[in-house]
């Protein structure tokens, strides 16, 4: 049942609130022991309780809302006011917040349930969901595969049905790289549209928060409950229309279609380019024009300038994180100065800590024009040539990954092989464009493929439109047989 037959059924009276509740805790007992996507659980009594209540305003009419008394997951680096929120971190495994983040307002202004917080690679830092300092998160898919990363909790508690709806972040594909390994639908929206007020901060510049879902319509429906001005927010833009579910539109004639590639592009597994070649020939198919067009920079050119632009960012975000203030603290220190080391060497985990010396690197005196100033010049040449396409595209066509799956006990090589995951996320975030991963048949193994659209600044709606369109005629063609 998607999320919104559940809430449909909910208001009809078919379901109460409470059912919804005791199956969900039902499910996750059942899968979650061996797929580890949830950190933390609320308590199952003080959830009914807050079901019963909702329930009361369904029933008065107070709440209408299409998602009302739907259960959702929340990825663990956004505040939940009473709830621990960890970040997958030693440093924050104690931590509590005071208030919510303005996302958790909007949801719970909605009437969602909140059913606990998931795993993810610590401090949104990895594309696998292994660097977590607690637990590996498995793919419901196939458990021996990794879930990705870094929202990768939020993806598997999806995929395996326990809960329908789940909300991550993305800083350089954190949502849509797990979507597409875990087979459901995963948006980063454009960069200011969702308020980033709560969200514990890796590269401020780039994260984004954004919806998780098994189908576009339900994925449109969560971007409607959290987009909003926010005046917290320094970054966030006031948009008048965010009906994204208007846009459902089962129709792309007319529609410029560009099949992206960079100049020099890494190779792709044989499935996923098969299931890129599907989505041209479906669009044309359809009505769409699809042409391709070559950006003048390479896969790793983007990758680089992502990475040290991103480190740098983290580095400066999380040296609050000393041991004085809140979060972990060493013991038994004979200085101040030993206590700070201690506290970030036995606090933080080795990606974290390799990110933060690559940053701090980047950021010294001797290093900043020839690596952080050079690496902004370049971002900014990066989304002005992006920029130049939407005069004669509506819609950016590309994979979301490069691999359909990476086994659990697959060992990197070398560090920056893991880095290369991202390497077709990575551009929406450099130009702060929304971009959406859908689901696009499977591989040999019957591991899902995902491929990824990309839309100009605050065009949701057409982004919306044309996923919507290419998941109805996957349908279609499932139906057919084809």
């Amino acid at each position: 049942m998607t999320a919104l037959e559940l809430g449909k059924k909910i208001r009809n009276g078919e379901l109460t609130v409470r059912q919804v509740v005791e199956q969900t805790y039902e499910k996750i007992a059942m899968l979650d022991k061996e797929l580890q996507s949830f950190l933390s659980l609320r308590e199952k009594e003080e959830v009914l309780l807050e079901a019963d209540e909702i329930q009361e305003k369904i029933n008065s009419k107070q709440l209408i809302h299409s998602l009302a008394g739907v259960p959702i997951a929340i990825k663990d680096n956004i505040c939940t006011k009473g709830i621990t929120t960890t970040c997958a971190s030693k440093m924050l495994e104690h931590f509590i917040p005071m208030y919510d983040a303005t996302v958790i307002d909007n949801i719970k202004k909605a009437g969602m349930i909140i059913i606990g917080k998931t795993n993810m690679d610590e401090f949104a830092m990895g594309s696998t969901t292994k660097h977590s300092a607690f637990q590996i998160t498995k793919n419901p898919n196939n458990t021996e595969f990794c879930v990705g990363g870094s929202s990768g909790g939020s993806a598997a508690a999806v995929a395996s049905q326990m809960v329908p709806l789940s909300l991550g972040s993305d800083t350089g594909g954190s949502i849509r790289q797990p979507s597409a390994f875990c087979g459901i639908v995963g948006m980063k929206a454009s960069y200011g549209l969702v308020s980033r007020n709560g969200l514990i901060a890796y590269a401020s510049s780039m994260d984004q928060i954004g919806p998780m879902a098994t189908n576009v319509s339900d994925c449109a429906a969560l971007l409607e409950v959290i987009a909003s001005y926010d005046s917290h927010d320094s970054t966030s833009v006031k948009v008048t229309d965010t009906q994204y579910t208007k846009s459902l539109i089962n129709d792309v004639k007319g529609m410029k279609i560009g099949l992206l590639q960079y100049k020099q592009d890494n190779p792709l597994d044989e499935s996923i380019q098969c299931a890129i070649n599907q989505a041209k020939e479906n669009l044309k198919n359809l009505g769409a024009t699809v042409t391709t067009v070559t950006i003048p920079f390479t896969a790793k050119q983007v990758l680089s300038v992502y990475y040290v632009l991103a480190c740098a960012e983290a580095s400066s975000n999380l040296e609050r994180y000393d041991g004085v203030v809140y979060g972990f603290r060493s013991d038994k220190d004979s200085s101040l100065s030993e206590m700070y080391k201690k506290t970030r060497t036995q606090g933080f985990g080795s990606e974290v800590k390799r990110r933060i010396m690559l940053g701090s690197f980047v950021l010294s005196a001797s290093q900043y024009e020839h690596y952080y100033k050079k690496a902004l010049r370049i971002r900014e040449y990066i989304c002005s040539e992006v920029s130049r396409l939407w005069n004669d595209y509506d819609v950016l066509l590309l994979p979301t990954t490069s691999v359909s799956g990476v086994p659990i006990k697959e060992k990197m090589v070398h560090t920056t092989k893991e880095y290369e995951m991202d390497c077709y996320t990575v551009l929406a975030n450099l130009t702060k464009l929304p971009a959406i991963s859908i689901p696009y048949g499977n591989d040999e193994n019957g591991l899902p493929i995902g491929i990824q659209l990309m839309g100009n600044y605050l065009q949701e709606h057409t982004l919306f439109q044309v996923a919507y369109t290419l998941e109805k005629n996957m349908e279609k063609e499932k139906r057919s047989g084809i």
